[in-house]
């Protein structure tokens, strides 16, 4: 699919993004890190390269001095926008999400670790199928912004009120109650990007801790701003 954009480059302006090609395509490997093994890394790069040729098209060099200060942004949210558009937590799977990380949580106190999807299924009495997509669905939900996870189905209606602002003082209230390399976490994944694995390597703590943090901090913004459980 690359290789058809770049055949069909009709404007003079397509030069500019032929230029950062190569860093799309860097940062599409990096999301793909983060993400299933379900999600094509092709598609990721696809989508970047298109928005990279629709905003080298209408670039104004007069108004912006870094055309990839400009579009790095854009391209990265062209590329977040098709992994909302796969519909990744219905109602249904919310639910059987929260079901999962629950499940997660009490068997990781008796036996230290994550059980296999096959485990999870018998402990809540599902369909394996189901267990498994919840859990990509999952994966790839974590790969939002925190904003935007904050949004997202039901619980979304009730953060419409929530002024940004205030959302923002929220956020750092709670996060003023972890310790700091837990504060770290949350520093490297959503601002760093770090994989679980690069942010294990980096602090020393498992990937199930880090993630069990990561959606302790969730938890607690929702529960700060009255956001049910249901």
């Amino acid at each position: 699919m690359l290789d058809c954009y770049t055949q069909d480059l009709k404007h003079k302006e397509d030069e500019l993004a032929i230029q950062y090609l190569p860093a799309v395509k860097a940062m599409s490997f990096r999301l793909k890190e983060r993400l299933p093994s379900s999600i094509d890394y092709m598609d990721l790069s696809a989508i970047g390269t298109e928005e990279l040729i629709k905003l080298a098209r209408r670039y104004d060099e007069t108004l912006n001095d870094s055309f990839w200060g400009y579009a790095k942004k854009r391209v990265y949210g062209a590329m977040l926008d098709h992994l909302r558009s796969l519909d990744i937590l219905s109602r249904a799977s919310r639910k059987l999400v929260k079901a999962i990380d629950y499940a997660i949580e009490e068997y990781r106190v008796v036996h230290d670790e994550e059980p296999t999807d096959e485990e999870l299924a018998i402990i809540l009495d599902e369909n394996i199928v189901k267990v498994h997509n919840a859990r990509i669905a999952s994966s790839i939900y974590t790969v939002m912004p925190l904003h935007d996870q904050l949004h997202v189905g039901d619980e979304g209606a009730a953060l419409v009120r929530i002024e940004k602002e205030e959302l923002v003082d929220v956020i750092k209230k709670v996060l003023g109650s972890y310790t700091q390399r837990e504060q770290m976490i949350i520093q490297l994944y959503y601002f760093e990007e770090l994989t679980l694995k690069e942010i294990s390597d980096v602090l020393s703590i498992t990937e199930s801790r880090i993630s069990q943090i990561h959606k302790s901090v969730l938890q607690k913004i929702k529960n700060s701003i009255g956001v049910s459980n249901g």
